[in-house]
């Protein structure tokens, strides 16, 4: 859902925009503009320029490359990634010049999967690919037995991560 607050230029820090990514989808965004999402076993991942002028969130769902019918479909971590390459690109960026921040990668399930989980495959793709293309990673927050919201206002300042684990909330 995009919801698009006025810039307050007597506010430093004046959202321009604030949108917060459902599964599948991205965004682009300058500085001072709100990027946020919610993940469980997704991954997040966050490109942006080294004056930290732009930035660029994406809510990865499926890793691999995907079928015919989802060629274009931003929850597949491939068709997300050059799309986010794209839109940097668009704005006279280079993705291999940007920093990653990665977030998610949560064992949703832990009582059924111990080992091996979707939380897993998708971190694993997402560093492989990462490294692949040169770009270095900058920050994570990976894995565990819970969920992240992640937030990130476009500029100087570090995305803000909470997680949430499975174990909070349980009386023993």
């Amino acid at each position: 859902m995009i919801k698009r607050l006025p810039r307050a230029k007597s506010l430093p820090g004046g959202y321009a925009m604030a949108v917060e990514l459902m599964p599948g989808e991205l965004a682009l965004g300058q500085a001072g503009d709100q990027l946020k999402t919610l993940l469980g076993s997704c991954v997040s991942v966050i490109l942006t320029d080294p004056r930290r002028t732009v930035g660029v969130m994406c809510h990865i769902v499926h890793v691999g490359p995907p079928s015919g019918v989802n060629a274009k479909n931003t929850a597949f971590g491939e068709v997300a990634m050059n799309d986010m390459f794209a839109r940097l690109r668009a704005v006279g960026i280079q993705p291999t010049a940007c920093d990653a921040y990665v977030f998610g990668g949560g064992n949703m399930f832990p009582t059924m999967f111990r080992e091996r989980h979707v939380g897993d495959s998708n971190v694993s793709w997402v560093l492989d690919f990462l490294d692949y293309h040169g770009i270095r990673v900058v920050d994570h927050c990976l894995g565990g037995n819970g969920y992240r919201k992640v937030s990130w206002t476009v500029g100087v300042g570090e995305p803000l991560v909470e997680t949430v684990f499975a174990e909070q909330g349980k009386t023993p």
